[in-house]
């Protein structure tokens, strides 16, 4: 059996030509499997509490971007609807202009005076009209609608059962729903008492066996 030598301490290894510096600190090291300090379970709850505080600035900021980019989206569309009408504003302005113009055309054309290269240059104006959204309506025969219609000329007649237009004095022009100029035309009404005089005859009731009574004496008696 080896003796112990009494009045001396086991020392940790120690390299050779450490200095005493170096075997203090190799001393003072914690041995392995010894039970953590009581700071670490502290400084973990600091650590998780700072997580938890940046997920939720994480999710307040990607809140904050979503809405952003919402917004975007809104006023992207707002500016391209607003776009499109000034354009439509525009074009429609433009063919108010022109509108005099193929008056002209058309009176022209209605005369015979449209030869050569006048004819021409009209049905160039005419169809470029027609690619930039001018359509042109109103024809004879039509009812008669305040909304599209602008009488300048009224009139009674027999052979009508409403206000019809019975002649179109002026072209109406519209490009797409907007209505840049009414028809203007000449209605007539149904002839006062006529619609009395039709549904008599529709009933049969015309006077004319009225009248042969009269010649006849009268129906017979007894």
């Amino acid at each position: 059996m080896t003796e112990e030598t009494p009045g001396f301490e086991e020392q940790p290894d120690v390299p050779s030509g450490a200095t005493a510096e170096d075997a203090e600190s190799k001393a003072a090291e914690p041995k392995e499997g010894a039970a953590a300090p009581a700071g670490d379970a502290t400084q973990t709850a600091g650590l998780t509490a700072e997580l938890d505080q940046v997920r939720t600035a994480l999710a307040e900021r990607t809140t904050d971007l979503q809405r952003l980019q919402a917004e975007f989206q809104n006023y992207r569309r707002r500016v391209e609807r607003d776009r499109i009408a000034v354009k439509e504003i525009a074009i429609a302005n433009l063919l108010t202009e022109l509108l005099p113009v193929l008056d002209d055309i058309g009176r022209a054309r209605e005369h015979g005076e449209l030869v050569g290269g006048f004819k021409s240059v009209a049905e160039s104006l005419e169809t470029v009209a027609a690619k930039m959204g001018l359509q042109q309506f109103g024809k004879e025969g039509e009812p008669f609608d305040p909304t599209i219609h602008e009488a300048l000329m009224h009139s009674y007649a027999p052979d009508v059962t409403e206000t019809t237009c019975v002649a179109i004095l002026q072209p109406g022009y519209r490009f797409g729903e907007r209505t840049i100029r009414p028809a203007r035309v000449a209605v007539a009404e149904p002839q006062p008492g006529a619609q009395t005089v039709k549904a008599e005859k529709a009933d049969g009731n015309d006077g004319s066996s009225e009248a042969a009574d009269k010649e006849n004496g009268g129906p017979d008696e007894g």
